[in-house]
């Protein structure tokens, strides 16, 4: 196979026992190729070597050359484990300040007694630093102490951070690893920031180690790409910015499995499900964004940014539970817990004089769970994924299918027991699986107000549990292309970003440019193309806060539509996006890059009816869901003004004052979002950031929709 340089994109997700690596074409997000190699977590280079392991099979099997690889990016447990395992380093807490800031600073010695794993406590050193003269001395009295790493921390640093920067950089002239809480968060509040930044600098020494073992690897390949890591809100950094801060790689486990689904599956309004063999991850996709909130680590709350997944305990190795009279509940152990094979993967053979019986996974589980024992004293695990091959639920192509005859023998024994048919006895094993999974759906659809979602599901399991679960609620759904390496898929695939957050009371609009254009420098220095970075402003008048989150490809992907799309294929799918036919389904607006389709709908018999919006790209992806929008095409130079004309036809106003309307900018190859703004003038500010650029006589689409 031969290629064009730099027209490979290369994704590696290290997991528990495997490293799975993918190749993907650049332009087209086709897969290449795939490989697997066993998880190094023993050898002196720890995951890293792994990491090159994966690479370099990946390379032999393609015939890759270094100049190929435009891109790299890996996702990887290493810091969610050392967390939950509590082995990370002793962290030194410099705390700078006298008065009341020294007192409120000693107070976080507290921290000593956070137990990140039982029996496992935070291991804290402290020291005084009364004025920036003093750092040096407090730095040499951590280190005696035994810190491997310093944490500076000031009360006001997000305002002023000469303290904090004193402490860092004596630090580093010491060559001593160190971090400062306002280079972890913009917001207030001592002491989550600084929770936050104490657990970033307790996993700090070994996740820099195992970068640098990457990088230097990667280099000695001959691979000049980019280098990436998975961070937990479904976006990657540059290695090294994981270096500065390591904790954004934390719960990041379900975030390359969304991004693969965002990317390669082209997912705009949905749940994304990952199933395992134990458990599936759900999480949210709405208007083609993720969903993210501060995560909790060690039960304590911090200023991490991560997926908002809902984690259930059904997998596709799932055993069955049985009363002796009934199947009570299926799961929370599973197969591999068990220690046992799956049955609809046995030889056909063994199911003659085959019974049913029942174990105990580990000892103390109750013995309630069935497994099938053959003649010969072989026992195979009963598994979700048995009763949904049995049924005949699962496609073909997919990673958990198996031969529908072998599960429905697999199964016989059981629904010999429960006096019923072997497909009614699959039917209530899946029935009473999906039952926790979609009390989880269902609230998810609800809480985020999801517009006609779609299910995609991904995992090795994810036909066990997919394929039923939209059956049973009505939603559309699909498995995603080569599932079983949607993790690896979604690091060849994400895009680069950041998260800038800010308090500032009454902020003016230099205030939100400022935290605007910083998070769109943040992504450009790790290397996004600056004309295609997309950032999504929120000001929240109410707690003061400016949140800017800047997303973009290290390449700019964006299609001309008319030179790809079928008309009539994006005609069907906004309509059944929609829930109307093709026929009611009309062009609003079109770029280059977009076109803008709508349908006028009623939702109840006696409501208005309203246009409900879809914007498709030039890949067919609907990139943005609007439910009673009006959309209007306009020039750059013009869009300012009218926008603001528009911005005051469609304020609304309450007992909360006045509200402007959620508004988008089709704009060249990005969709500003500002929707986040509540303000006019703010609202007006940032439109023109976005349009200051542009020719005065580029078309831009104005998407206004009323707030409820």
């Amino acid at each position: 196979m031969t290629f064009q340089p730099g027209a490979v994109r290369v994704g590696i997700d290290v997991g528990g026992t495997f490293t799975d690596a993918v190749a993907v074409d650049a332009h087209t997000f086709e897969l290449l190729g795939q490989v697997k190699v066993p998880t190094t977590h023993d050898h002196s280079d720890g995951v890293a070597h792994g990491i090159l392991e994966a690479l370099e099979k990946l390379r032999a099997d393609l015939g890759l050359n270094a100049d190929d690889v435009s891109f790299l990016a890996h996702g990887t447990t290493q810091a969610t484990n050392a967390l939950l395992e509590g082995d990370v380093a002793t962290v030194g807490i410099a705390g700078v300040g006298t008065g009341y800031d020294a007192f409120a600073t000693k107070r976080l010695r507290s921290f000593g007694k956070m137990e990140l794993a039982p029996g496992r406590k935070l291991p804290v050193r402290f020291a005084a630093v009364r004025n920036p003269g003093t750092a040096g001395a407090a730095v040499d009295e951590l280190v005696r102490a035994g810190a491997e790493v310093v944490v500076a921390v000031e009360p006001f640093s997000v305002d002023d951070p000469d303290g904090e920067d004193a402490v860092t950089t004596a630090a580093r002239e010491r060559g001593v690893l160190a971090t400062a809480t306002h280079e972890i968060t913009g917001l207030y509040g001592l002491t989550k920031r600084a929770r936050t930044a104490v657990l970033n600098a307790g996993i700090m020494p070994r996740m820099v180690s195992t970068a640098d073992l990457v990088e230097s690897s990667v280099r000695r390949a001959g691979i000049t790409a980019a280098l990436m890591v998975v961070r937990g809100d479904g976006g990657v950094m540059s290695l090294a910015e994981m270096r500065r801060r390591p904790l954004l790689t934390a719960l990041s486990g379900p975030a390359a499995g969304v991004a693969g689904a965002l990317m390669a599956e082209r997912l705009s309004e949905g749940l994304f499900l990952e199933t395992g063999g134990t458990s599936t991850d759900i999480s949210v996709v709405r208007r083609g964004r993720v969903l993210v909130r501060h995560a909790q680590l060690g039960g304590h709350e911090t200023y991490l940014p991560a997926l908002d997944v809902r984690t259930v305990g059904i997998g596709g190795g799932s055993l069955i539970r049985y009363s002796g009279k009934a199947i009570t509940e299926v799961g929370p152990r599973s197969a591999h817990i068990a220690g046992l094979p799956y049955a609809c993967f046995a030889p056909a053979a063994v199911w003659s004089g085959a019974k049913l019986i029942t174990v105990s996974p580990r000892p103390g589980d109750p013995a309630d769970y069935v497994a099938i024992e053959t003649a010969d004293g072989t026992r195979y695990a009963l598994t979700l994924t048995c009763a949904a091959n049995a049924l005949g639920v699962v496609p073909a192509d997919s990673y958990a299918y198996a031969n529908p005859s072998i599960a429905q023998a697999a199964i016989q024994p059981l629904a010999t027991a429960l006096g019923l048919s072997v497909e009614a006895t699959a039917r209530a094993v899946l029935r009473q699986a999906v039952k926790p999974v979609r009390a989880v759906v269902d609230q998810l659809v609800q809480e985020y107000r999801l517009d006609h979602p779609t299910l995609v599901g991904g995992g090795g399991g994810a036909a066990a549990v997919t394929p039923y679960l939209g059956a049973e609620t009505g939603h559309d759904w699909r498995i995603a292309a080569h599932a079983e390496v949607i993790s690896p898929l979604g690091a060849a695939l994400a895009l680069v970003r950041e998260s800038v957050e800010r308090i500032v009371p009454n902020p003016s609009n230099a205030d939100i440019l400022a935290t605007r254009t910083q998070a769109e420098a943040a992504v450009v220095a790790q290397g996004a193309d600056p004309a295609g970075v997309e950032v999504d402003v929120t000001v929240d008048p109410q707690r003061n806060l400016i949140r800017a989150v800047a997303t973009g490809a290290t390449e700019l992907r964006t299609k001309d539509r008319s030179a790809t799309l079928d008309a009539g294929v994006v005609r069907s799918d906004v309509a059944r996006s929609i829930g109307v036919d093709p026929a009611d389904v009309h062009e609003l607006a079109t770029t280059p890059q977009y076109g803008v389709f709508g349908a006028r709908t009623r939702r109840h018999r006696f409501a208005r009816s309203a246009v409900r919006v879809r914007v498709v790209d030039g890949e067919g992806v609907i990139r943005l869901h609007s439910n009673g929008a009006t959309v209007e095409t306009v020039d750059a130079s013009t869009a300012p003004a009218r926008l603001a004309a528009l911005a005051d036809q469609h304020t609304r106003y309450g007992d909360g004052g006045a509200r402007v309307p959620a508004v988008w900018l089709l704009v060249g190859p990005k969709i500003a979002d500002l929707s986040g703004v509540l303000d006019r003038d703010q609202l007006i500010a940032l439109a023109g950031a976005e349009l200051k650029t542009r020719a005065d006589d580029e078309p831009v689409v104005l998407i206004l929709e009323d707030r409820r």
